[in-house]
């Protein structure tokens, strides 16, 4: 009776921990669309509550680590449950760098609010860039969530969609500056921030890598999309 009450208590602080998770997970999105959301309609008091917002990503990310070592040095967990551990370290680290992508978009909001000048960018070249990161941060933060690796493949392809967004949108940007320097200060602000969209896509793709890593116990990072595909069969 002793040893599962143990075990129920373990378990129970586990499902605590991954709560944690998936709370930060849902804060970082909310990020990334209030960040969109103040570049696009010129609201910088959004911008701000962003920016201030970053602490607590932060707060939950040290809270988690917390809880993780504690567990490590309580429980000495081996096998799945010490890959569980590892999985939910790795992906604390990438949803805290998500909220710094979305912080970072929010202070690009901010500067071109602050300045006068005479071309408003555009940013329709990467509205659909952040529908897609954050279509494969929810299935990956679903995969986590499930401990389901049925979708992870999907995510990884959805990341090549990003990368092609992201250098077809480059390209613009450069053609753009070519044809009228004037625009380079605007080109160079929608580039910095597809390129914050895009790191966010790799961060999300790691996330589903980790889950790979859970489940099957096979490191799947830095392969490719049918090597990933194989692995998850």
């Amino acid at each position: 009776m002793q040893f599962e009450h143990t075990y129920k208590q373990y378990d129970a602080e586990l499902e605590a921990v991954r709560a944690k998770v998936l709370e930060m997970g849902g804060l970082v999105e909310q990020q990334i669309v209030n960040a969109l959301e103040a570049l696009v309609t010129t609201n910088p008091t959004l911008a701000e509550s962003v920016i201030k917002n970053d602490h607590r990503v932060n707060a939950l990310e040290v809270q988690v680590d917390e809880d993780c070592s504690h567990i490590i040095a309580r429980r000495q967990p081996a096998a799945g449950d010490l890959r569980m551990i590892m999985m939910i370290v790795k992906t604390i680290t990438d949803l805290e760098r998500i909220g710094d992508e979305a912080t970072k978009i929010a202070r690009v909001a901010q500067k071109i609010f602050e300045s006068d000048r005479m071309f408003t960018p555009r940013f329709a070249e990467i509205k659909a860039m952040v529908s897609l990161v954050r279509e494969m941060l929810r299935t990956s933060l679903d995969a986590f969530a499930r401990l389901d690796v049925s979708k992870t493949v999907e995510v990884a392809r959805q990341d090549e969609q990003v990368d092609e967004q992201f250098r077809v949108a480059m390209r613009q940007l450069i053609t753009f500056m070519l044809e009228d320097p004037r625009t380079i200060s605007m080109s160079l602000e929608v580039l910095f921030v597809a390129k914050a969209i895009e790191r966010i896509g790799d961060h999300s793709k790691n996330i589903a890598e980790y889950v790979i890593y859970m489940v099957k116990g096979k490191d799947v990072r830095h392969t490719s999309v049918e090597e990933m595909e194989r692995e998850t069969q």
